[in-house]
Parts: C-alpha cells; sequence; structure tokens
C-alpha cells in the first residue's frame, strides 16, 4: 500500500487508489461533478484540481490520477484555489441564474460548490448560449440549458441500467446530451439519473414545483413495490408523501432505486379507502365500525372457527402476525400469503431463500435463471447481473425470451430441458468456481422447486463460503410470511376446500375470489382496488408509508420501516383493526398495543427481531425422483408500472404504463 502526504498529514492508501480517493481518506473535501464512486471516470469537469508533486508544475485532475508511492498533494495552495475558482467561472458561463424558481435548489451541487469554491462574480459579457429541451419521458424533467456535460447520466445509462438511450450530440460549444432520437428513457431505473445530475438539468418531472426540500419530512422505509427491499427515504410534507428517495445500502439496493418504487406513492392519496363500507342490497354502502364488527362476529356465531385470511403483497410482518394471532385464537388454521395459488413446499425456508445474497449474486461466474424476467421482478437485482457479466460470468436462461441488458444464452421455455442438462450450460457450471441458479415465480409456479433442487449437487452450487441456489420472490410480503408460518400445503386450495363463513383478505388484490362465493368477504386494506371490489364488507387500513412495520427481502434481509404519514380518514393501522375485531368475536389475541404486538412476534420468530440476513440452515436433501416437467408460456408480472394497488392507483405509473410500453400519446392540458 503506498503512502502518501496529503496537506503534510501522511497516510497510507490502498493500491490502484486514485488521488481523489486518497484526499478523501485523509478527510478532505474535494469539489467533483462528473465523478462518481459507482460510474467510470470521465475526468471533464476539472473541478477535483489539486497540486501533486513530483510532477508538472500546473493543477491535476485528482479523479483520474492513480497514487504513486512519496506523492505531495496539496488541497488549499493559492494555485489550486486559483484554478477551482477559473473552473467554476467556465462552468456558469452559460448557466441560467434561475436557482429561485429551480427545483433542485437547496440541494444542487453546482449551488453549494459556487459559493465553497467559485470567484463570487463573473467576467463574462457575451450572450450566453441557450439550449432546447429535450423530452426524456413522463418521469425526468429536462432544461438542458443548466447541463455542464457531466456525463453522469450518460454512464449510468450504459453501465448501471444497461440501455445506451443518453447520449452526447455534436462538439464543443454545440455539444447537447440528449435521449436518441428524443425518445423517453424506456429502462425501469430512468430517474436515478435525477439523482446523479450535479445540477438542475435533469428533475423529476412528477415532482416539479411541489415543495422544497427544507419543508419536508423525512422518514426511513422499505420499498415494497418487489421483494428486493430497496432502502428508501420517504419525504412527507403534512400529511401526504411527496416523494421516496434511495437510501445507501451497499448489500441490497447500493443507491439506486427502480422507478415504479420512486414513484408510486402518489398513488398514496389516490383511491383510498377511508371509511366503513357493507354491501347492502348488492351495493356497497358507508357503514359504521361496529355495524361491521358486528356483522362479522354474527356470521361466526355457533362456529368461530370456520375463519381464513389470505395476506396480500405489501403486508409488514407485524399485520400478518396479528391476522395468524386472530385466526388462531378463533380455532381455525387456515390462513395463506400465496394469494395466486402456488403450493410449493415451505419447510424448508433456505430453499426458497436467495441465499447468494444480492452482493454476492454479482461474483458469482456461471447464473442459470429459470423462469424469471428479472428485469420487471426485481430490477434492482438486474444491475448486479450486469455486474457478474461484466466481470465474465455467463448466464443462461429457461423461459420466453425478455429484452435483456447482458449477452445470454436461451435454451427455450420448456423445462423438460433441464431434466438431460444443454453441454453448454453443463460445461460453463462444470467450470464455475461460483455457479449459480436462479428460480423464479413463474417456474414456483410450474412446480419446478423440488427438481431445481437436484441442480444443487449436479452443479455444485453448495461450496465453502458460497451457496449459489436461489429463489426469486416478487412479494416484498413472502420472506416474512414464511418465517411467520402464515402458509398452508394446499395454498389456496385448502382454504377454498374448507369453505370458511368469514374470509379476511388482508389488502389480497390479485386472489381469484370466485371460489368463495358462501363466504362473508371482509377487505382490510387502503384502496379501492380489485380486493374492496368483490368485499361484502371494507375495513380502512393503513399502507406501508402509514405504520411501522418489519419486511423481509427476498435474500432474508430483515429490516424495519417507519411510519412516515398517518392514514386518511377513519382509516387505521391494520393490527389495531384485527385487535378490535377480536374483541367483538370474543377472542384473546394477546396483545394491545404494538410495542406488546411486535415483542409477541420475535418471541415466536426469533429472527424478526434482528435487522439483518436471518439463518435459515442449510438446504434439504434433493428428492431425486423429481423432474422439470411443463413449459413457462408467460411470467407472473404483464405490466412492470402496475404491479399492485399503489401503483394502479398512480397516475404517473399509469402515464408510463401507456406510454412507455404501449405506445399511447398521453397529451398535455394545452394540447
Amino acid at each position: 500500500m503506498p503512502k502518501v502526504t496529503v496537506d503534510g498529514v501522511e497516510i497510507e492508501v490502498p493500491a490502484g487508489a486514485t488521488v481523489l480517493q486518497a484526499c478523501e481518506l485523509a478527510g478532505k473535501e474535494i469539489p467533483r461533478f462528473c465523478y462518481h464512486e459507482r460510474l467510470s471516470i470521465a475526468g471533464n469537469c476539472r473541478m477535483c484540481l489539486v497540486e501533486v508533486k513530483p510532477g508538472p508544475p500546473k493543477p491535476q485532475a485528482s479523479c483520474a490520477l492513480p497514487v504513486a508511492e512519496g506523492q505531495e498533494i496539496r488541497t488549499d495552495t493559492p494555485m489550486v484555489k486559483k484554478a477551482r475558482e477559473g473552473v467554476m467561472e467556465f462552468l456558469l458561463i452559460n448557466h441560467p441564474l434561475d436557482c429561485p424558481i429551480c427545483d433542485q435548489g437547496g440541494e444542487c451541487d453546482l449551488q453549494d460548490q459556487a459559493v465553497a469554491y467559485g470567484r463570487g462574480h463573473s467576467r463574462m459579457q457575451e450572450n450566453k448560449r441557450a439550449v432546447s429541451e429535450k423530452y426524456m419521458g413522463p418521469l425526468i424533467k429536462t432544461i438542458m440549458t443548466r447541463c455542464i456535460h457531466c456525463t453522469r447520466c450518460v454512464r449510468f445509462s450504459e453501465e448501471i441500467a444497461g440501455v445506451d438511450e443518453i447520449g452526447a450530440l455534436y462538439r464543443g460549444e454545440d455539444m447537447q446530451i440528449t435521449t436518441y432520437l428524443e425518445q423517453a428513457a424506456r429502462h425501469e431505473l430512468s430517474a436515478n439519473v435525477i439523482d446523479l445530475c450535479p445540477v438542475g438539468a435533469l428533475t423529476s418531472r412528477p415532482y416539479a414545483f411541489e415543495a422544497r426540500p427544507w419543508e419536508l419530512k423525512r422518514t426511513i422505509s422499505i420499498d415494497v413495490s418487489d421483494a428486493v427491499g430497496a432502502n428508501i427515504s420517504l419525504h412527507s410534507k403534512g400529511r401526504e408523501v411527496m416523494r421516496a428517495l434511495p437510501r445507501v445500502n451497499d448489500d441490497v439496493n447500493e443507491e439506486w432505486l427502480s422507478d415504479k418504487g420512486r414513484y408510486q406513492v402518489d398513488g398514496l392519496t389516490k383511491r383510498r379507502l377511508d371509511r366503513v363500507w357493507m354491501r347492502r342490497d348488492g351495493k356497497l354502502q358507508p357503514a359504521e365500525w361496529t355495524d361491521a364488527f358486528g356483522a362479522i362476529a354474527g356470521a361466526l356465531q355457533g362456529d368461530k372457527s370456520s375463519i381464513a385470511a389470505v395476506a396480500g403483497d405489501l403486508l409488514d410482518a407485524e399485520t400478518m402476525f396479528a391476522a395468524k394471532a386472530l385466526v388462531n385464537a378463533c380455532g381455525s388454521d387456515l390462513t395463506e400469503a400465496r394469494q395466486t395459488g402456488m403450493t410449493y413446499d415451505v419447510s424448508n425456508m433456505a430453499a426458497v431463500n436467495f441465499n447468494s445474497g444480492f452482493a454476492g449474486i454479482e461474483t458469482a461466474d456461471a447464473i442459470l435463471i429459470i423462469g424469471s424476467n428479472v428485469r420487471w421482478e426485481a430490477a434492482l437485482l438486474n444491475v448486479r447481473l450486469r455486474k457478474a457479466v461484466k466481470a465474465g460470468a455467463k448466464v443462461f436462461i429457461v423461459g420466453p425470451e425478455w429484452e435483456t441488458t447482458f449477452p445470454a444464452t436461451w435454451l427455450g421455455s420448456d423445462l423438460k430441458v433441464l431434466n438431460r442438462v444443454p453441454k453448454a450450460l453443463g460445461d460453463a457450471m462444470k467450470a464455475a468456481e461460483r455457479p449459480a441458479v436462479i428460480v423464479g415465480a413463474a417456474a414456483l409456479a410450474k412446480g419446478a422447486l423440488p427438481a431445481a433442487l437436484k441442480l444443487v449437487d449436479k452443479f455444485g452450487l453448495v461450496k465453502d463460503s458460497w451457496n449459489g441456489f436461489n429463489v426469486l420472490h416478487i412479494s416484498a410480503a413472502r420472506m416474512a410470511s414464511l418465517m411467520l408460518g402464515f402458509t398452508l400445503p394446499g395454498g389456496m386450495g385448502d382454504i377454498a376446500a374448507a369453505s370458511p363463513k368469514v374470509l379476511l383478505s388482508l389488502g389480497a388484490d390479485e386472489m381469484d375470489y370466485s371460489a368463495f362465493s358462501g363466504s362473508l368477504k371482509v377487505y382490510i386494506g387502503h384502496h379501492g382496488d380489485k380486493g374492496a371490489h368483490h368485499a361484502d364488507i371494507i375495513l380502512p387500513g393503513a399502507s406501508y408509508a402509514e405504520k411501522d412495520g418489519t419486511y423481509v427481502n427476498t435474500e432474508g434481509r430483515v429490516q424495519f420501516a417507519e411510519k412516515a404519514v398517518f392514514a386518511p380518514g377513519d382509516a387505521r393501522e391494520d393490527w389495531t383493526i384485527l385487535r378490535a375485531l377480536a374483541d367483538a368475536i370474543g377472542v384473546n389475541v394477546g396483545f394491545d398495543s404494538f410495542g406488546e404486538l411486535q415483542g409477541a412476534m420475535i418471541a415466536a420468530v426469533p429472527a424478526l427481531g434482528e435487522e439483518g440476513l436471518a439463518d435459515y440452515g442449510a438446504l434439504p436433501k434433493p428428492d431425486s425422483a423429481a423432474k422439470f416437467e411443463g413449459e413457462i408460456t408467460a411470467y407472473p408480472i404483464k405490466d412492470f408500472y402496475l404491479t399492485n394497488p399503489i401503483a394502479r392507483a398512480s397516475a404517473v405509473m399509469q402515464q408510463c404504463s401507456d406510454e412507455l410500453l404501449h405506445g399511447l400519446h398521453v397529451k398535455e392540458a394545452a394540447e
């Protein structure tokens, strides 16, 4: 490790580090616009200039200069100060003076660094250039006259998202950043360029002119739009969530967020259930809590055990534990969270976990994906797979073809192809030091889990400090429900066969209600979606943004989300509804507060009380008789932007679906 001196202080830095990284290790702040830790080095903004000896007697760009033994680095000399002032002056030559009406104001790198490192005045007397606005879709607002050509957005699109949609046209003063043919950015991570933009050239179109950053309250939360469990921060103003931004977590989402996780939040205020409804004479009519509880208790008279609960995809662990406690207290064990009807074996949690972890899958050198459209089911996992491919990994996919962002070999959509492993796949797995298999939801629905477990021994997926067997879920509630035992061997079929008098639907909007025509269907949820349309009684609940809760992502990582805002109208947190319902029915569930509920849950499943990866032990022995059967004709997600009731209520997600997936032109008011 080379030793260098930064402003008179000697430090040791890792080999291969840059001068900028060495300065940061020494605690020095180096201004920059083009440099970003997760992108390739461009070295084109020149804001990070420092003085380095030995070397030419001029400032040097620290982001592109590797450290060498014995270097003397100065960050505070008059030469450096003058050079940075000159660079800032050039950057501001054509920049419009519209900070008061710019959405980036208050969190703008250019604004902050102009104050800290700029001259304070400009000597520019010439006319400023202007650049026409570019259309980048319904999510990204562009004011390209502000652009300083740092190319962060270009490098993100090419390197991280893997979609070459943004680039530079022309040269010199005429250079412009744009999407090719000025089409909308059509990938699932497009809005991350808004966070990357150090000026106000790319800002959030839905959030434009809604609030200033200093007006917002920030709350730590978890994205529930998929099973990745991305760490987010909800920014709220009053009782409304204004936006969701990613939080840095290198083990989960790094610092990226899918467009759905970022922009579905406007659906939190639309189509909300904010009062009790009961179906009378075939129509839903407003009612009181006591009426609804009385009707449910009346339906259970004579047989309290004839009750079942089905959990939706967005639920927190506490709500599911409370529902299970209620159902069990009534003498029933009819609980299920796989609302679409899947029945795979969950007796061993390691067999249904993403065992490699998101960070670990980057190091895999041969990957077989069975029945998963990763781009739509886990957009942030797709980023990790691209990293693995860049490092030399070979990817093989079984299932209908989808547009990958990396080279892949398609093996067809018939699962039987894996009963006799194709030579190319077998050779790649045999040569791999860290082989991996990813079993998707479409494969689980075809009953492929037992046969997939046979691949563990066939491909040598488990080695010292490596487990390459992975199941990719698409529901944010799935892993917590499995840990809580919220499932039945026969899945939804067991509940339908029992014909319960009362069916509690906990935000279950994707299930088939036709089998429960004889049941009193009670919907406890937050949106007037599919479940509410089938319900006989609606009890308004709270969304993920309106309650504290524990979530477990598909790799078994336990994470906690905090309450950002209050639920609207008469809506209540789900556990309080279930607690009041227990009193109406006349059973004891063993908790009276959220703290007691959480304590009881952790006592029952200790792993839910420890943030981080849960330990599920070793994989089970495979069934030697299991075989791959059936053909995967489609993936469960038909529309990336409309997968849950919050997203379906979101005007932004609807516009994205119409325009980006279905090619419809959405007219503005002026048109």
